[in-house]
């Protein structure tokens, strides 16, 4: 049985964004991407493509430390960060013809 890592997850907070687009430049992973939509305040926010790529989610409680971080330390508004989720649970599926 594998054990169950806790998991991270990136957010971006819209509501302190203000759409600089340093982390789109500065990720080595390439998990950003200029948004394409403004939000409700007109600031056109960058999106995630792919966050599974960045290790920091993946690895930082395993580890207990910040693997990378860099988009992080580069947000001047300080509004990205990751949040821990849940393991996804096992179950069995049952599928009928």
């Amino acid at each position: 049985m594998v054990k169950d890592v806790p998991c991270m997850r990136l957010v971006i907070d819209e509501n302190r964004c203000k759409g600089c687009n340093l982390c789109v430049l500065v990720c080595p992973y390439k998990i950003f991407r200029e948004g394409k939509k403004p939000n409700r305040k007109g600031i056109v926010v960058p999106e995630l493509d792919r966050p599974e790529r960045c290790p920091n989610c993946r690895l930082r409680q395993l580890y207990g430390r910040t693997i990378c971080g860099l988009c992080q330390l580069i947000c001047p508004d300080q509004a990205i960060d990751w949040i821990g989720e849940e393991p996804y649970e096992h179950m069995k599926v049952a599928i009928e013809y």
